[in-house]
């Protein structure tokens, strides 16, 4: 089943109030500008607060201020048509940035906000002013875990009861990366390791200087880095523990005749690349852009320890166009044993990807400044209730 079922953000950048419903694989897809890096973006935001660092992230984004929404707090229909000019009303609502998402079993929201005036040297940070927990497929106050307000957490106990976990939080804490109880909070705490767990992947380093073109010191390595620097290692790694079957059948699809083979010794591993019609095994050093990143993409999408997400952006750049059908036929194998979200404005992989069994293609656009996703009416939302500060 898909780690997340519903993905909701608001008041972040250009997404004034977005709700996206998600399988199990995710192509989000649009014009530039429209908004997908926002939402890689928010996604990366709501990993933060597992780490502790959502604060942190806003802060090396500009602020707050910054990342907030910058338009009307309300877009009506006479401003859609043109009959209203574009201009904000009174506020309904203290200034926010939310987020959230809705698994299977469980849900989370966060709440961000303007800080109370301080004279403190961080008076400018954001606050964390409310964050939910709850059990099953919504929001309701029967079915809250944990519930935070401010810097008070209380915990909902076997008998049903609230307890007061704790009242001092710091303004800048998550609960998600402060709470760490078994035996009090057992749903925060999977939740939180769920959440550490979820892989971002983006702009592999494929230059001369790349880590991945040089020999490394190489360990077991069943989750290859963000950079690559240990693919040598990964690749090994899934040869001897993973599916070595699929490992040679992925380097077949994208380069007929090709093998990789792992040189190793002293500690230290390199990568070997074979080609019908060379005399001579390749170095990665020698390798194109596209084929060390290709390569990179495998040792990524065969991880003998999939995460309960991978996240992927644009996972098309310096690949050559007829290297991503095989490139998406792997996206989809992967998804098989976990949930893929892929941002991507190549057209040869969007319609690959959308060619494959259960793709769940997302065309974000703008309009008024406003990220939306296209066709999606007030009605075909999935359910979603931020929680009240």
């Amino acid at each position: 089943m898909p780690a997340l079922k519903t993905l909701a953000v608001a008041n972040y950048r250009s997404i004034r109030s977005l709700v996206m419903p998600l399988e199990q694989l995710n192509l989000i897809t649009g014009a530039n500008g429209s908004g997908k890096s926002n939402l890689y973006r928010a996604l990366r935001l709501l990993a933060e607060a597992a780490q502790g660092g959502i604060v942190s992230s806003l802060a090396r984004e500009g602020g707050l201020s910054s990342t907030l929404w910058a338009g009307p707090e309300v877009i009506s229909r006479a401003m859609k048509k043109g009959e209203a000019p574009i201009q904000g009303t009174p506020r309904r609502e203290p200034v926010n940035l939310r987020l959230g998402f809705q698994g299977e079993q469980i849900g989370y929201a966060i709440d961000l906000g303007l800080p109370q005036p301080s004279m403190s040297a961080f008076g400018h940070d954001p606050e964390i002013k409310r964050e939910c927990v709850w059990g099953g497929d919504k929001l309701r106050p029967s079915s809250l875990l944990a519930d935070r307000r401010g810097p008070a957490i209380r915990l909902r106990n076997a008998d049903g009861e609230w307890d007061e976990a704790v009242t001092t939080l710091p303004s800048f804490e998550s609960m998600l990366s402060m709470i760490s109880d078994p035996q009090r909070a057992p749903e925060l705490l999977a939740l939180r390791e769920e959440v550490r767990g979820w892989r971002f992947y983006d702009h592999f380093r494929a230059d001369a200087d790349a880590p991945a073109r040089h020999a490394q010191i190489g360990t077991r390595t069943p989750v290859l880095a963000h950079d690559g620097r240990d693919l040598a290692a990964a690749i090994q790694t899934i040869r001897e523990i993973g599916d070595s079957r699929a490992l040679a059948a992925a380097v077949e699809d994208a380069f007929p005749g090709a093998t990789v083979r792992v040189e190793h010794g002293d500690g230290r591993f390199m990568l070997s690349y074979s080609q019908h019609g060379l005399l001579r095994p390749l170095a990665a050093s020698e390798l194109s852009d596209g084929t060390l990143r290709y390569l990179l993409w495998i040792a990524a999408l065969l991880t003998p320890r999939p995460p309960a997400l991978m996240i992927l952006n644009e996972p098309e750049t310096s690949l050559h166009p007829d290297l991503l059908p095989a490139l998406a036929r792997l996206i989809e194998n992967a998804s098989k044993r976990t949930q893929v979200w892929v941002v991507s404005h190549a057209s040869r992989m969007i319609a690959a990807l959308e060619e494959c069994r259960g793709c769940n293609a997302i065309t974000l656009s703008k309009e008024l400044g406003e990220t939306a996703i296209v066709g999606q009416g007030l009605l075909d939302a999935p359910p979603w209730k931020w929680p009240e500060r």
